[in-house]
């Protein structure tokens, strides 16, 4: 599970087995936890982080969208 980003207290990341599906990212920090679409960019889940923090990570994802794509698409060959 390759670490893509770190910002702030936030780590940015996919799986390994996660190439079945569409470009997607998971976050982290402690216990909390979130997946995010890529394209476009909306949040599939999360567990934990307040309304506030999923903004926060959400404008994360979109500074960095071309970053976190472009990651996606070298790991897995697309």
């Amino acid at each position: 599970m390759p670490t893509i980003l770190r910002i702030g207290p936030y780590r940015f990341f996919f799986y390994a087995s996660d190439r079945e599906e569409a470009p997607h990212i998971h976050v982290e920090h402690d216990n909390k936890t979130a997946k995010f679409w890529l394209s476009p960019i909306r949040l599939h889940r999360s567990n934990g982080f307040s309304g506030k923090e999923i903004n926060k990570i959400h404008q994360i994802i979109q500074e960095y969208e071309n970053k976190l794509i472009g990651a996606w698409n070298d790991f897995f060959g697309n």
